[in-house]
């Protein structure tokens, strides 16, 4: 296995609290974590000041988090929703007022804005009438914005089991060459509108994109499965057939949840995809009960991360959600004694969401292409820590490594 990384980085932050009422049913009223309403608050405010900012918080003004904490009272989850659609609305009129205008660039900033704040309002899943309600409003003000992207946004609708696969595509100016192309499958609490926005440094190297919700998120037509690939695979069906795209060359990228779907896409595509990176992957080991008693006590995670992981696989509750998992493992499933494409894997140690002992097991028994590794020691989940963040990763780490593969 080939480290990418000549160096790490330092020990991350102390433990800030721990997520407790496991037993409590997914749709319950009070948010699952042990941090009081004004820690809550302190905390995703200290995730949008600090550098690098932190997730939920990427992006996002410090300002407008203020503003919509200040807002919130109590603990209900649509109260959560409502505080931070206070700003989100506000950036969304400013957005419509600046394009009635004709100022483009001031209308799509404010329209991104606005998305990235609908985003919190919803975060981690829309598990109420308010959060719902807040994930609808962010798909308007992201297909607002993406009226002014170039390349073009393009939503894709792909007939799938009598429902549909909604993806983004983008495809940059290739002077009539065809495009070689990045699959990316959004994670547990991500959602496609902001990996269609985050990657201009692909389509700047002339590698196009393609994005959808992964199983059981956002617009995804079915709910996580052991064969919940196929969605994947009925979207290669697809984009294999546009002409301006080289089936020759595709790749997929998978990162947190969706870290398991690009191991497993590696060796069920393995034919079709050129290279796969999967980045904080669950394969085995994740989901044994063992491993998720503990883990769905993690500071790292904000809050109601039961309810989310719940939630993709349509169950409520803890013992359905520990009942559920173990039968997912790559390693039951047999998909690790296969050979699989070329595969770079990503992760930090100390990721308590998802066990480093995942990447490693999949290094080491999962035949195939060599496996390339960028393991930070210092790093928590997909290998960020307190120096580093989740984009310098991808700018540094992961970008480059697509592009080399797509294009030698």
């Amino acid at each position: 296995m080939k480290n990418i990384a000549s160096h790490m980085l330092a020990r991350t932050c102390a433990t800030l609290g721990l997520i407790i009422s496991l037993s409590a049913p997914a749709f319950a009223i009070d948010q699952v974590t042990t941090r009081t309403l004004d820690e809550l608050k302190q905390e995703i405010i200290d995730r949008a000041g600090r550098t690098p900012q932190r997730s939920p918080a990427v992006k996002v003004d410090v300002t407008d988090i203020r503003e919509a904490t200040a807002a919130i009272n109590t603990m209900d989850r649509d109260d959560w929703a409502r505080g931070f659609m206070i700003p989100a609305e506000r950036h969304f009129e400013a957005g419509r007022k600046a394009e009635s205008e004709g100022k483009i660039e001031a209308a799509r900033e404010s329209y991104l804005a606005a998305y990235r704040l609908f985003k919190i309002a919803h975060y981690p899943t829309n598990n109420s009438a308010q959060k719902q309600k807040a994930y609808e409003r962010g798909l308007d003000a992201f297909l607002a914005y993406g009226k002014f992207l170039t390349p073009k946004l393009e939503v894709v609708r792909i007939p799938f089991e009598g429902k549909e696969i909604v993806g983004y595509l983008r495809l940059p100016k290739t002077d009539g060459k065809k495009a070689p192309l990045v699959y990316f499958a959004t994670a547990l609490d991500s959602r496609k509108e902001e990996w269609a926005e985050r990657n201009e440094d692909l389509l700047d190297e002339g590698v196009g994109i393609f994005v959808t919700d992964m199983p059981g998120t956002g617009q995804a037509p079915i709910k996580v499965d052991v064969d919940s690939e196929r969605m994947f695979s009925a979207a290669l069906d697809y984009l294999i057939k546009r002409p301006e795209i080289d089936a020759q060359r595709l790749a997929f990228y998978g990162g947190s949840w969706s870290g398991y779907w690009a191991v497993k896409m590696s060796v069920v595509e393995r034919a079709r995809l050129r290279a796969v990176v999967a980045q904080g992957l669950p394969a085995h080991f994740y989901f044994q009960p063992e491993w998720q008693t503990t883990a769905l006590k993690t500071p790292e995670y904000l809050m109601d991360l039961l309810p989310a992981r719940s939630m993709i696989y349509g169950v409520e509750g803890l013992d359905a959600f520990l009942a559920y998992g173990p039968k997912l493992s790559l390693k039951t499933l047999g998909i690790l004694d296969k050979p699989s494409t070329q595969l770079l894997l990503v992760n930090g140690t100390k990721d308590t969401q998802v066990p480093i002992a995942d990447l490693h097991l999949v290094a080491q028994v999962l035949p195939g292409a060599p496996k390339e590794a960028w393991i930070n020691p210092d790093g928590r989940h997909m290998g960020a820590d307190n120096k580093i963040g989740s984009e310098e990763i991808k700018a540094k780490i992961v970008t480059p490594w697509l592009i080399k593969k797509l294009k030698e």
